[in-house]
């Protein structure tokens, strides 16, 4: 427990389950219903572009690519999305194919969906990310290991990634539907931010549930709290199951309460989604779009 103690101490305790369902409902209640064109080019704009199947191979790789390059050509007064996400051995396909240069190029490592291998394992492979030409990595915590209450080594694998990886941007996944409370969720927040996160990200969209508003109200005190303490910024991810406007509403509205407007951008604000790119496009151009 002393290590809990030490960022309650930092930090404070944060709030109860019920405190944070009552005010994530609350907080929700004032979202947009009909929001204008410009907080959806926001969101469009601020969406990681996935594709994590198990079929993924270099020419589902290139049609992604072109997809994205006949993007701008297309829709020119709509911003391109921030990152395209991928598994490993699609980046060096990615980099070459992507004719757009102002698209990341992010991919999962460290033993990606469950993190359960060796650290040596998930350094190595974070190693070749960054040589294959990986802007972004997104990797998940040790949940295991931070169940069992070995938050020592959940934090050193974290730090030791981003330190071997440095300037390349860390998105790190709390896998929160697995993590079940508000207090394990504000824990594993902190020590994903402690070791060195540039974001942290709700879920792998493997499991359910994935992306939750209590999950991300959680995750955006941390950030807040985290931010007064140490003046660092922190970016949050909510991704997995999000595929309308009315879903990206609820997480823009979310961010914008609690952590205000300068964290609505795609340097600090990022969707993981799949399929909320063409219900954007179609509201956005009032017809049907499907682009991607």
């Amino acid at each position: 427990m002393d290590e809990v103690n030490k960022y309650h101490e930092n930090y404070g305790p944060g709030e109860d389950d019920r405190f944070v369902r009552l005010r994530t409902a609350e907080i929700q209640k004032d979202r947009a219903q009909n929001p204008d064109i410009e907080v959806q080019k926001l969101l469009f704009s601020c969406i990681d572009l996935t594709t994590l199947n198990t079929d993924d191979n270099g020419a589902t790789a290139r049609r992604f690519c072109r997809n994205l390059s006949l993007f701008q050509e297309r829709f020119p007064s709509i911003p391109s999305v921030a990152a395209v996400c991928v598994y490993p051995t699609l980046v060096e396909e990615i980099r070459k194919s992507l004719t757009v240069s102002n698209i990341n190029i992010a991919a999962v490592g460290a033993g990606f969906p469950s993190s359960q291998t060796f650290i040596s394992i998930k350094l190595a492979e974070c190693e070749l990310l960054v040589s294959k030409g990986a802007d972004e990595i997104d990797i998940v915590i040790s949940v295991g290991r931070f169940l069992g209450g070995d938050y020592q080594r959940v934090f050193d694998e974290i730090y030791l990634i981003k330190n071997m990886i440095g300037d390349i941007h860390l998105k790190v996944i709390l896998e929160t539907g697995l993590l079940k409370t508000a207090q394990n969720i504000r824990l594993a927040s902190l020590i994903a931010m402690e070791a060195g996160a540039d974001f942290i990200k709700t879920s792998t969209g493997k499991l359910s549930p994935a992306a939750t508003p209590e999950a991300v109200y959680v995750m955006a005190k941390a950030i807040r709290d985290y931010h007064s303490h140490t003046d660092k910024m922190v970016g949050l991810k909510p991704a997995g199951g999000i595929s309308n406007l009315d879903d990206a509403m609820i997480y823009y509205t979310l961010i914008e309460n609690l952590l205000g407007e300068e964290w609505l951008t795609p340097g600090l604000f990022r969707i993981g989604a799949s399929r909320l790119a063409n219900h954007l496009l179609s509201s956005i151009k009032g017809q049907e779009v499907n682009h991607f």
